[in-house]
């Protein structure tokens, strides 16, 4: 591992100034991605900033009637949260989901929102990656790939985001807020995560030098008639391969609103909305589920070993809608 310097900050501003001032540097919340990338020699930075002791560890009710969440609130404060778990129920359901109580414990909701694909040829210095060195190739396409993307990748990537909490989040509108040494700003989820195109190294859209301060989540009724279900390979803590958050509106047999999104799919969190589109005023039936997930799938290209993603997705819109309308109806 390369040497590295570490400082400690507890003001924005002296946080933002100090990336400013060393480009090689990077914020450290809980290290649960950043440090495994350092020890891979992935992530080669001069400086970690810590930004944990920042006073950006609260979650308040917004004047809307949304939730405003800190960039260093714990994912476990997070999925505990009472406010949290009564309105937005997937997202406590997908951060419980995601990892191992003792990472729950250190990672940060700013953290989980910036951690990089678990892609193996990522993450082996020994193979090309275009999102490692961009131009270099990209060795799943013809190598292992059973996890890997069916949404919006290119010929130049096809890894795929390992955030649960990045799919709620993407359900229900949510909104990232940072800091700049320009001033504060703000990115919709939705444009938070570049598409892939023929440039995988760059991820996000925030401006360099910006500091995540927080998530907002607009006020959402539906919300709370929400659900996150996450299949992997085995029953103990993994990466998804095929998660879903989803929320149900259902009035007189009718879809009134609805919410989708899909983990483990894409190269970002998927907002299905070719699927909201198609239900919003159908029937509440079996048929209209499995139309609006096909409609969503269509646009699915899967490689030869990562088909089934297909059946899997839409086996989850079908059984996850279901039983948010069985529940409606009690």
């Amino acid at each position: 591992m390369r040497e590295f310097g570490y400082q400690r900050v507890f003001d924005v501003p002296g946080a933002v100034a100090l990336l400013g001032a060393d480009p090689e540097a990077r914020f450290l919340g809980g290290g649960t991605n950043l440090v495994d990338l350092m020890k891979a020699g992935v992530e080669r930075p001069a400086l970690l900033i810590d930004v944990r002791e920042l006073p950006l560890d609260r979650i308040e009710t917004a004047g809307d009637g949304g939730l405003r969440i800190g960039a260093t609130v714990s994912n476990s404060d997070l999925a505990a949260h009472p406010e949290v778990r009564r309105r937005y129920p997937a997202l406590a359901q997908a951060v419980l989901a995601g990892a191992s109580g003792q990472l729950r414990n250190m990672a940060t909701v700013g953290g989980n929102l910036l951690q990089r694909t678990r892609c193996g040829y990522f993450a082996d210095l020994t193979t090309p990656c275009n999102k490692r060195e961009p131009g270099s190739g990209c060795p799943a396409i013809e190598g292992e790939h059973h996890n890997h993307a069916i949404l919006g990748a290119s010929e130049h990537c096809v890894a795929t985001h390992p955030s649960d909490m990045g799919v709620a989040l993407a359900a229900f509108d949510a909104v990232v807020t940072y800091e700049t040494a320009d001033g504060a700003g703000e990115l919709p989820l939705a444009e938070f995560y570049l598409p892939v195109g023929d440039t995988p190294h760059l991820e996000t859209a925030l401006p360099p030098g910006a500091l995540i301060t927080g998530i907002t989540l607009p006020p959402a009724p539906v919300a709370a008639t929400s659900r996150y279900r996450k299949v992997r390979e085995r029953a103990s803590y993994a990466f998804a391969i095929g998660s879903i958050a989803a929320a149900l509106d259902v009035r007189d047999g009718v879809v009134r609103e609805v919410r989708l999104a899909f983990g483990a799919v894409a190269s970002r969190p998927w907002r299905a909305r070719e699927a909201e589109r198609v239900l919003t005023g159908a029937p509440a039936s079996a048929e209209a589920f499995a139309a609006a997930a096909a409609a969503e799938l269509a646009a699915a290209e899967a490689l030869p070993h990562n088909g089934y993603k297909v059946a899997l997705m839409r086996n989850l819109v079908i059984a996850m809608l279901t039983e948010l309308t069985e529940e409606a109806a009690r």
